[in-house]
């Protein structure tokens, strides 16, 4: 059975404005991890984050810049596991398109349809891409009351 995270946003920002948030390291920090990112094909990055001994996981994604088309496509590897022994490769697919005056974002994150090990650390991201994706919208489009945009 092929598992697969897909998640579709709608951001009322131009492609250019969403892109940062995707590509500038400073910027994802505010909504993902901190990493060392850098948009340049062939490179080798890192999200760090809290370990999760009940996930197997040493809090550590190791990643690896595969595509990059500016304000419309980026696509990286995704690797955990590593420390743990119980190696795991994903590949994650950001898509940007123009729509109604902004920008429709597609998430695809495959590949964890190999090792059943990885299942409880789908279950977590596909829930956590979810959240944090949010959080763009709320970074991009702020409310000056206090409360989030509907």
């Amino acid at each position: 059975m092929a598992k697969f995270i897909k998640h579709d946003f709608f951001y009322p920002n131009p492609p250019e404005e969403v892109w940062e948030y995707l590509t500038n390291p400073e910027l994802m920090a505010l909504w993902l991890m901190k990493s060392d990112f850098k948009p340049i094909v062939g490179h080798e990055f890192q999200f760090v984050t809290n370990p999760k001994a009940e996930l197997l996981f040493d809090g550590i994604f190791r990643c690896k810049v595969l595509e990059v088309v500016p304000f419309k496509k980026l696509v990286y590897s995704w690797r955990f596991g590593e420390a743990d022994g119980l190696l795991h490769d994903s590949v994650v697919n950001w898509t940007l398109s123009p729509k109604d005056d902004g920008t429709q974002l597609e998430l695809i994150h495959n590949g964890f349809e190999k090792e059943a090990y990885a299942l409880p650390m789908f279950a977590s991201m596909e829930t956590g891409w979810l959240k944090h994706i949010t959080k763009i919208l709320h970074l991009l489009n702020p409310v000056s009351d206090g409360t989030k945009p509907a």
